[in-house]
């Protein structure tokens, strides 16, 4: 009997956390990117902020623009690092026509959630999301704060 394995927390390079605040999600996919070395190298250390990033559709084809990946101060010395290159992420063709008909569609958008490591490779997790308005957003941090409160109430209940 196959069992689903579970994510290894420990295999997240970085997550977008302002991507729940601001968007809906309607679904996920995981791409595969198109790395350098010194960019690998930096991921492996953590030096990477994706906050920024968001995703475009060019030619056809799917790019991630403002994800950060600084450089390590030992990157090689024939390599000149741009940080915020733009980074191709792979997925398959008849997957990328149905995110361009998608996206074409009023206000969907792609977005970057996670960057996590799969089998050795370095994978990132979109999502095609619609934006939230900002009562949405409110609502948002009215459920948080209310999660919250109950778990401090529940915590002081133990005691």
């Amino acid at each position: 009997m196959a069992t689903k394995k579970k994510q290894d927390p420990s295999s997240r390079i970085a997550d977008n956390k302002k991507a729940a605040y601001n968007y809906f999600f309607e679904e996920r996919f995981e791409a595969g990117m198109v790395l350098e070395g010194w960019e690998v190298k930096s991921l492996r250390e953590g030096k990477v902020q994706l906050t920024d990033g968001y995703v475009v559709i060019r030619d056809g084809e799917l790019y991630v623009i403002g994800c950060q990946i600084n450089p390590l101060r030992s990157a090689s010395t024939h390599v000149t690092p741009d940080s915020v290159r733009t980074k191709k992420l792979l997925l398959h063709k008849e997957q990328i026509r149905r995110l361009i008909g998608k996206v074409e569609q009023k206000g969907y958008t792609l977005v970057p959630l996670n960057l996590h490591w799969k089998a050795g490779k370095v994978k990132c997790e979109i999502a095609l999301a619609k934006g939230k308005a900002e009562h949405d957003k409110r609502d948002t941090i009215k459920d948080r704060e209310g999660k919250r409160e109950v778990e401090r109430a529940m915590k002081s209940r133990s005691r």
